[in-house]
């Protein structure tokens, strides 16, 4: 009952040999090998279509899963008002030393939002490494559609319900920092795109309760950095002319730039305590978020890239 695509995007090692290889030893191994690199999201429009299953599961080629995972995270769908079901992905060290408390922190807090979200309705979005669609409800994307966001868009749109299943979660390795923060880029970049690109679900009289989630879960997270620069210009300016409560803020603030700074300069992560990582992580992601808005203002899309080896 279970059918395997491996899509190859574009491959040029031995990778397409490998899953045709597979896929000669057993019907289930279905080989979807794109000839040149376009990017996931064209793939899927290009193989979900020929897939025969009711349920999609998406995976990413870095992920792990359990043997149970694909049971626990069908069982959802018993509930016909179900369209989509997402787990969660926890990282873990990686040989070559990046930590995983860098995104532990930003990934125990996406999935508590998802699930209060999940309590009250749908929740904003899936974990592309682990969520899993009625076939059915699957419509074609924009090459440079972030897929993960889009397709639950589109699912939503269509008035079914997109839940977090807390016992599903999938395990990566924790990516470098330059990597992470090229991600973070890219993700700001294809969010807000697919945001305004789908600004029919802010509208608060047709969607009223996930209007407010999109609204504070995305797009006011992705205001952060405007808000930090606010924050800091405003208590500087009180500093100097109000009392010495003004004062103390601005101080606190400037320990915080500090502990960022210092986290900045120290690139082996264990020596980093959890208060330094914590100040370092949330300026980088945030320096990442005004990044990502001025590509998307400048027109920039992404629809594949090359991971670091």
């Amino acid at each position: 009952l279970l059918e395997i695509a491996v899509i190859s995007d574009g491959s040029t090692d031995k990778t397409n040999a490998i899953i045709q290889d597979f896929a000669k030893q057993s019907d289930n191994i279905v080989p979807c090998i794109a000839s040149e690199n376009k990017g996931k999201t064209a793939c899927l429009n290009d193989f979900v279509p020929k897939l025969k299953g009711d349920i999609i599961l998406f995976s990413d080629a870095n992920s792990f899963y359990d043997k149970n995972l694909i049971h626990m995270i069908i069982r959802p769908f018993a509930d016909s008002e179900i369209g989509f079901v997402t787990g969660s992905t926890k990282y873990l060290a990686s040989s070559e030393g990046a930590s995983n408390h860098t995104m532990g922190i930003y990934s125990r807090l996406e999935r508590l939002t998802k699930s209060l979200e999940t309590r009250t309705g749908s929740c904003v979005g899936a974990d592309g490494a682990v969520f899993a669609i009625r076939k059915a409800l699957f419509s074609p994307l924009n090459p440079d559609d972030i897929n993960d966001l889009v397709i639950p868009f589109h699912i939503v749109s269509k008035r079914y319900r997109g839940i977090l299943e807390e016992t599903v979660f999938c395990t990566e390795k924790a990516a470098g920092q330059t990597e992470e923060f090229q991600r973070q880029i890219r993700i700001t970049n294809r969010t807000l795109r697919a945001i305004f690109n789908h600004k029919r679900l802010l509208n608060a009289f047709e969607f009223p309760l996930f209007s407010f989630k999109l609204f504070s879960h995305k797009l006011m997270k992705y205001l952060t950095p405007l808000w930090v620069l606010f924050l800091l210009i405003t208590n500087a300016l009180l500093a100097f002319g109000s009392g010495t409560f003004y004062k103390i803020t601005f101080v606190l603030q400037g320990l915080f730039y500090a502990c960022a700074l210092i986290g900045l300069l120290q690139l082996r992560e264990e020596r980093k305590t959890k208060l330094i990582n914590a100040c370092h992580v949330f300026l980088l992601v945030n320096v990442a978020y005004l990044i990502g808005w001025f590509m998307y203002l400048k027109g920039e899309t992404y629809t594949s890239w090359k991971p670091e080896r």
